[in-house]
């Protein structure tokens, strides 16, 4: 299947330390150092394997996540010489996460010099008691003096992630948060509500009472006190976690949300593409082994998933509508010859003038259960 333009994913599956509310995959970075040559080398192979594959002529986005891609230090220079070897044109936005805690000057250098042009940084909270509470414990300060130093080398295109409903968070500490990351001036802010998974350290926690959580009524509280100073000072509430001041919304994102093309890279990373002539698509994710990939990094390995028309229409509702604005319009028309709202007119009447985005769970259930009966 060709796909002309298609964002690139690349996922960096080591880490410093597990958070316990984390179940992305990810290894133990000091524990696996031997292989993170040849992982980078293996992230190269498939990465031009698959823009081969799939005759890809334009990338709009690239961005590279984890994991925690900051613990690779000024080894990630390796990917960045590769991919600047590739033959597209340079991204307009190619984004690259990193923790405080494994920012280095080094780091910042290399991505500077590899062409990043937006970071992101996963602060989650400047509380030491809550960090504690999830063995996210590195020192309140020093994240401070790790945010000026990305302020050195980004200074316009930093951005940062925040969690609510963590232990200990109250109203005074949510708002010390959001006024703290604000005198770092970020032109975007990720404002995620902590999400028990299963079977993590930190779901073992919550049923053994070694950490409590604050109670669901009182964490949505705290989020849209958040929320509501985020609008305050002139952030736009453009996705349901997601907000941006003018003309910074995460570009690789809203292809996501819009069921744009993107191929991915490395174990646990998956790809979409898009056939507009028969409105399908096909996707493909690898497995959860980062031996196994650096064996064989390519598509060979992973396992393939067909999405008909009726799948990729849900698909699309349900990620369309994470947006403030709903599914792009041109796209949604183009792809399934008309506009969302005539998919669900049942839903989308009775949603009119409510603010889906605060309750975009009910939302989607009211749109699926209309499509069943269709």
């Amino acid at each position: 299947m060709q796909a002309e333009t298609a964002s690139i994913y690349i996922h960096i599956p080591f880490c410093a330390s597990f958070c316990d509310y984390c179940d992305f995959y990810s290894v133990l970075a000091e524990e696996n150092a031997e292989i993170i040559d040849a992982y980078l080398i293996a992230l190269i192979r498939d990465l031009k394997n698959q823009i081969e594959y799939f005759e890809v002529k334009e990338i709009p986005t690239v961005y590279i996540g984890g994991g925690t891609p900051s613990v690779l230090g000024k080894k990630i220079s390796l990917l960045f010489d590769e991919l600047n070897k590739m033959p597209f044109s340079f991204p307009k936005e190619f984004t690259i996460e990193a923790n405080p805690e494994s920012i280095t000057e080094d780091f910042l250098c290399a991505c500077k010099n590899g062409g990043v042009n937006r970071l992101s940084a996963g602060v989650q909270t400047f509380l030491q008691s809550s960090r504690n509470a999830v063995n996210r414990g590195y020192d309140t300060q020093e994240i401070e003096k790790k945010l000026n130093l990305i302020k050195k080398y980004f200074p316009d295109e930093f951005c940062a992630d925040l969690m609510i409903g963590l232990p200990y968070q109250n109203e005074k500490t949510v708002s010390e948060d959001i006024n703290k990351i604000l005198e770092y001036a970020p032109s975007h802010i990720s404002l995620y509500s902590l999400t028990v998974e299963r079977n993590t350290p930190l779901e073992r926690k919550i049923k053994t009472k070694t950490v409590n959580l604050p109670d669901s009524e009182t964490a949505d509280s705290l989020w849209l006190l958040a929320r509501d100073k985020l609008l305050s000072e002139c952030f736009n509430h453009y996705e349901v976690s997601n907000f941006a001041k003018e003309d910074s919304q995460c570009r690789h994102n809203l292809r996501y949300w819009n069921m744009q093309n993107w191929i991915g890279a490395g174990p646990a990373a998956s790809g979409t593409i898009i056939n507009e002539k028969t409105s399908s698509a096909a996707r493909f994710t690898y497995p959860n082994d980062i031996n196994a990939y650096i064996k064989s990094p390519n598509l060979e390995t992973a396992v393939f998933e067909q999405l008909d028309k009726n799948m990729l229409i849900r698909e699309s509702l349900l990620m369309g509508y994470r947006l403030k604005n709903g599914p792009d319009p041109e796209i949604f028309k183009r792809r399934f010859g008309c506009p969302a709202e005539d998919c669900i007119p049942k839903t989308t009447e009775k949603w009119k003038g409510k603010d889906k985005l605060l309750f975009l769970n009910k939302f989607i259930l009211d749109a699926f259960y209309e499509l069943e009966e269709n």
